[in-house]
């Protein structure tokens, strides 16, 4: 993609303040997105102080709301609609929760092939969970869903990374499935020695 050709939104799934302060400055639309679940859920229930967008979202301001019931924020939402009308083709995804509702989100616009995706591994996050399946810490599950996301579906960077490129007007390039399958082999195969 040529540096005439990108056109950015940033999708704030939660809040990174220097990319929303970056986004602006160089115009890119910032699209929050707001999470519901039925009243009958113990988060995000509708009118309650949970669900509310968190005050720094709000002052910081942005172009678009979306509200959503399901993890991809392009899932019964006008997301789509409202970036097309924008005429973006990538978009960056930050916020919460990089196992869930960031790498479904990812996952369909990579799918869809409307858009590239940015994803910014330092301004996202997981949880750690544990079930009857395995335990894994945040930090396990936000890595290999990066390392993963970064193989095949989004170009993987930190906020600096992000930065540099929005000032410079380049594009993000992610891995793909081969180099990074190719890449673990060498790795696993240099600790068995």
């Amino acid at each position: 993609m040529s540096i005439t050709d990108i056109k950015r939104a940033l999708i704030v799934v939660d809040v990174q303040n220097e990319t929303i302060d970056a986004s602006k400055s160089a115009g890119i639309p910032v699209v929050a997105v707001q999470h519901f679940f039925p009243s009958t859920f113990p988060v995000f229930a509708p009118d309650t102080h949970g669900v509310e967008l968190h005050p720094v979202v709000t002052s910081r301001g942005y172009d678009h709301l979306v509200k959503k019931g399901k993890a991809s924020s392009f899932v019964d939402t006008d997301l789509k609609e409202y970036l097309l009308s924008k005429g973006v083709n990538t978009i960056t995804i930050v916020g919460y929760m990089t196992h869930n509702c960031n790498t479904a989100t990812a996952l369909q616009a990579a799918h869809e092939g409307l858009f590239n995706v940015e994803f910014i591994s330092d301004a996202s996050g997981s949880l750690p969970y544990s079930n009857s399946a395995g335990s894994a810490t945040a930090e396990e599950i936000h890595r290999a869903f990066t390392v993963v996301l970064h193989s095949a579906f989004a170009a993987v960077i930190t906020t600096d990374q992000w930065l540099s490129l929005v000032s410079s007007k380049q594009a993000a390039k992610p891995g793909n499935i081969v180099e990074s399958y190719m890449q673990g082999m060498a790795l696993a195969s240099g600790s068995r020695k």
